[in-house]
């Protein structure tokens, strides 16, 4: 099993739910992040003074997929996301030992 870890633009959730719950994926976390990455933030201007903005709001999706929707999900996800434009995001692939559901006991790829 592999935990994919996603950091994306805010407007690109929607997109990218819908292509994971497509794939099969059953379940997902979402957090609102903040963070900088080659861009190092932008600059605004507030009532005519420009400051620096370094950490960009972002989203982060967590899924835990067995091995073999690995490539399948980090595909379909790098397409659904990808604007083409600095500050895309990030897909991280994170090994997972095993999964317990709390309610029932099951474990492995069946508490997924």
């Amino acid at each position: 099993m592999k935990k994919v870890e996603i950091i994306t633009r805010p407007f690109k959730l929607d997109d990218v739910k819908t292509t994971l719950t497509d794939l099969g994926v059953k379940g997902m976390t979402i957090t609102e992040v903040r963070g900088f990455g080659r861009q190092r933030g932008h600059k605004e201007v507030y009532r005519g003074t420009e400051y620096q903005v370094e950490f960009t709001p972002k989203i982060k999706i967590e899924v835990v997929v067995d091995d073999s929707m690995l490539d399948d999900v980090v595909m379909a996800v790098q397409k659904t996301a990808m604007t083409g434009k600095v500050g895309d995001g990030k897909i991280f692939v994170l090994p997972v030992e095993n999964v317990i559901r709390i309610r029932t006991g099951e474990q492995g790829v069946d508490a997924i």
